[in-house]
């Protein structure tokens, strides 16, 4: 899976509550979600972000709480994947369960202008090109499994083929 978009910026340790608001948790609706997405950082942001756009986090990104409103936020908004310099665990398992591809980049991205800059993301190839710069930035690429996770759009759809496969 490859994945282009516009590069948004956000630091180290953005939590579950800053991706989402815990006052917005009485929907699960992601669409409804990403009215709101990352608007206590940035209140603009919703107005922004766009169909195909790439997440950039730093260090722990999707700390705190374990729900997966968060991830169905940055799903709902249309952001094609999440790269970071590292995830919270539960952040991590919660996005692939909902079919967010996220990927760990542990050597962080530099020289990104937020807003305007493009990414291609190679999930994989575990590679992060910066359009602009043409600087290619080494991740893990996702195995096997988890690409067909992410391509079913989540645990749920991957587990009903696979038990579709084996009756």
């Amino acid at each position: 899976m490859i994945f282009e978009g516009k590069a948004w910026l956000f630091g180290d340790n953005i939590d579950t509550d800053a991706i989402i608001a815990a006052r917005y948790l009485s929907t699960i609706d992601p669409r409804e979600l990403a009215e709101h997405l990352m608007e206590d950082i940035k209140p603009e942001f919703p107005g922004l972000v766009g169909p195909g756009d790439i997440l950039v986090g730093g260090e722990n990104f999707g700390c705190g709480s374990s729900r997966e409103h968060a991830p169905l936020a940055i799903k709902g908004a249309a952001i094609s994947c999440v790269v970071a310099r590292s995830f919270a665990r539960i952040f991590y398992r919660n996005a692939i369960n909902i079919g967010l591809p996220i990927l760990e980049c542990s050597e962080g991205l530099t020289g990104i202008e937020s807003g305007s800059d493009q990414l291609r993301v190679d999930l994989e190839q575990g590679t992060v090109t910066h359009l602009r710069t043409g600087d290619i930035y080494q991740a893990e690429p996702f195995p096997p499994f988890m690409q067909e996770i992410i391509g079913r759009g989540g645990l749920v759809e991957y587990v009903k083929a696979r038990i579709g496969q084996a009756q």
